[in-house]
């Protein structure tokens, strides 16, 4: 028996309407509100680590300023701590990519000395300054193949194999100059180390320091390369069985090193006027130091080319400010292993923290 009334909707139809449309969610939209996409693109150039070493950076220079005045803030001065700090930056900027991708190069000092003295030979000083950066770009690719080929198809392990390149280029850069100096003849190539080839003031050193890095930078966090070094980093076993060419790819970060040896073995001469046995001494343990500063693990699948430039920066300017303030540079050494220390230390606190 039906009845005049209608009945009421019960609550199961209504909780079955589908809900009025309303405004998409933000991530849906690409919205990322307001002031939200500067905050990520800077979040993704600054994280919490560079804002510390440039806060430091800061504080140096601040102490620079305190201590010696105006002779820190000379531009002299200034171009000087640049120009210093882009022969080895350059070399830091490969030693970056070799340990993002799990492996360690001590021959890099080595490398630069052999580049700069056979780029610097009568010889090659005939073909001019195409034919000394032809030959100092050779050589260091060449060492970093040989380091490449004896670590992923040896295999080797990268201590042993870099350590033992490390001794042959010393004792062959030595055999090549006889334990002299090799002065450059090649008036193009001195012109470039001379004041009136700076640009706006800047040192033509600086400007291909910064264009490497730029270059290190898109490479590391733009292209598939990039990627897959910070994969064999992290997990090789888990990079190979997704696919990735783990030989090549370790074959080609050591390869990449040594023309970053072969880059900074130039610009070396540029800045000497000369090739010597004894250029890049040390090369390999202030590249490893400026990376672990810069937040670059030892451990390898992770690093900055950006925070590895502001380590370079960092111990370039206590470098000077021990210069300035006539420190001992035994002081200097004791520092440098400190901060190195406390470095690692930072990184294995916060290494516990996010595990």
């Amino acid at each position: 028996m039906t009845t005049g009334a209608t009945p009421e909707p019960s609550a199961t139809a209504s909780l079955d309407k589908p809900a009025p449309p309303g405004p998409p969610p933000a991530a849906a939209t690409g919205d990322k509100g307001p002031g939200q996409g500067p905050r990520l693109v800077l979040g993704k150039l600054f994280d919490l680590h560079t804002l510390s070493l440039l806060g430091v950076l800061a504080i140096l220079c601040v102490i620079g300023a305190i201590t010696a005045g105006d002779q820190f803030l000379d531009t002299n001065n200034l171009q000087l701590v640049l120009t210093q700090a882009s022969v080895i930056g350059v070399v830091t900027v490969g030693m970056t990519f070799v340990m993002i991708g799990g492996g360690i190069d001590l021959s890099v000092g080595a490398i630069v000395a052999l580049a700069s003295v056979w780029c610097t030979t009568v010889a090659t000083q005939e073909f001019g300054m195409g034919g000394m950066i032809f030959c100092a770009l050779a050589v260091g690719v060449g060492c970093g193949l040989v380091n490449g080929v004896l670590i992923a198809y040896g295999p080797m392990v990268p201590f042993v194999a870099t350590l033992a390149m490390m001794v042959s280029a010393r004792g062959l850069s030595l055999e090549i100059t006889g334990g002299s100096t090799q002065m450059v003849t090649v008036d193009s190539v001195l012109d470039l180390g001379r004041r009136d080839s700076y640009i706006l003031g800047i040192p033509p050193l600086v400007i291909i320091f910064a264009v490497i890095t730029a270059l290190g930078w898109v490479l590391l966090n733009r292209t598939t390369f990039g990627r897959r070094t910070v994969a064999i980093g992290g997990n090789a076993e888990a990079a190979r069985l997704a696919g990735i060419a783990v030989k090549r790819q370790r074959l080609m970060l050591y390869a990449l090193s040594g023309l970053c040896c072969g880059i900074a073995a130039f610009m070396l001469v540029v800045l000497s006027g000369s090739g010597q046995n004894t250029n890049g001494n040390l090369y390999e343990l202030n590249s490893i130091a400026a990376a672990i500063i810069g937040g670059t693990l030892l451990t390898g699948g992770r690093g900055t080319i950006i925070g590895s430039v502001l380590g370079v920066l960092v111990f370039t300017l206590i470098t000077n400010l021990f210069v300035l303030n006539n420190l001992e540079s035994a002081f200097q050494q004791i520092a440098t292993g400190a901060i190195i220390v406390a470095a690692v230390l930072l990184q294995r606190r916060s290494a516990s923290h996010t595990t």
